[in-house]
């Protein structure tokens, strides 16, 4: 009990489980030998599966073939005695919720749904595992139902702001801007104190009103964020970006956006903000290897590569700069940055004396 009151609201979406844990927690967890057995499955599945993700997190981009054969097999293995534990205790709860999570990492979310479908309606983690579930149909396109989960659990937990936050994530994926701002606000209102764990929610709730044309709005809940968590890299990004894109604060701006690269040094969307704002600044070429370092981290992102030909363009590099416009177009931007690309490419080829090109057929080209 003292340790389930010392969580408070920063233990994620097991928040929402508390106050059903704290209740159950007077009862034994081990009943007899085979749930003792199961037990010790789901402690090694967790040990295994910890192990392989740090391994994972801390391995090389290069990283040899048998050492991602190694983390492979920990995982099996995992999922293997996780099994096993749902065998002897079909009600173990916490050994579904992980074995969900493994699934899903291994981009299987329809047998991560099927593993959460069968949880006892007096279960204390049940919510955690509504919220999970909604993530997962979400997830899968089946947005509708899991807002339709969330609108029960608002209805049986009307004071947590787990349900609404999830809401606003499946709203903003889905381009629902004002109803997302509305869910964050929700969620905000009830969270009963602010903590710096509490930074996600205001830095969300800003990007739905940036999407949203109040930049104001935006702006104030960035600022929150980061008065929240002020090392916060992805809060400094797009707090950074948004000043860059609009002409505005850039030297502050750039001071927002060195700290977050140090602190994400091969984040390739934070060295892209970055390479974009010191290009704004005149600095082609650092503006230059910045962006190709962002393009060679993700070669697939339309805005970085689209980025990286605008610095061309700007380093008398003309021909390169229409293959990266090009390439762009290629890589489902988004329908504005459509008519920008295009736009550019017929200005250049213009400038360069060619025909325009806006009749061409633009094909994918690998660099």
């Amino acid at each position: 009990q003292e340790l389930f009151s010392g969580f408070q609201d920063n233990v994620g979406n097991v928040a929402i489980s508390l106050a059903g844990l704290y209740r159950d927690s007077a009862q034994r967890p081990v009943r007899n030998a085979t749930d003792g057995l199961a037990e010790a499955y789901m402690t090694l599945a967790s040990a295994l599966h910890n192990e392989a993700t740090a391994q994972a997190g801390n391995a090389p981009a290069h990283a040899n073939r048998s050492a991602n054969m190694g983390i492979e097999a920990a995982n099996d293995l995992a999922m293997t005695l996780l099994q096993l534990a749902l065998d002897l205790r079909p009600d173990q709860t916490l050994a579904k919720v992980l074995l969900a999570e493994m699934l899903e990492q291994a981009h299987r979310p329809h047998a991560a749904l099927a593993v959460l479908t069968h949880v006892a309606s007096d279960d204390p983690l049940l919510p955690m595992v509504q919220l999970r579930r909604a993530g997962l149909l979400a997830g899968t396109s089946q947005q509708d139902a899991a807002l339709a989960v969330l609108d029960t659990l608002s209805a049986a937990y009307p004071d947590r702001p787990e349900p609404y936050s999830m809401r606003g994530d499946i709203l903003r994926d889905m381009k629902r801007y004002p109803e997302a701002v509305q869910a964050y606000s929700g969620a905000i209102a009830r969270l009963g104190g602010e903590t710096p764990q509490n930074w996600p929610l205001f830095y969300e709730r800003g990007i739905v009103y940036e999407r949203s044309q109040s930049w104001d709005k935006s702006e104030a809940d960035l600022l929150h964020a980061l008065q929240l968590a002020p090392d916060q890299p992805y809060v400094l990004n797009y707090l950074g970006y948004s000043w860059t894109e609009r002409g505005e604060k850039l030297d502050q701006a750039r001071r927002m956006l060195e700290r977050a690269v140090t602190s994400r040094p091969d984040d390739p969307a934070i060295i892209d903000s970055l390479g974009w704002l010191v290009l704004r600044q005149g600095d082609v070429a650092g503006a230059v290897a910045l962006l190709q370092r962002a393009v060679e981290i993700d070669p697939a992102d339309p805005t970085m590569n689209g980025h990286l030909g605008d610095a061309y363009w700007a380093a008398g590099r003309k021909l390169e700069a229409q293959f990266q416009w090009r390439r762009a177009l290629t890589l489902e931007p988004e329908p504005e940055d459509v008519a920008k690309l295009q736009t550019k490419l017929r200005q250049s080829e213009t400038a360069l004396g060619n025909q325009p090109a806006a009749a061409k057929t633009v094909k994918a080209v690998t660099p």
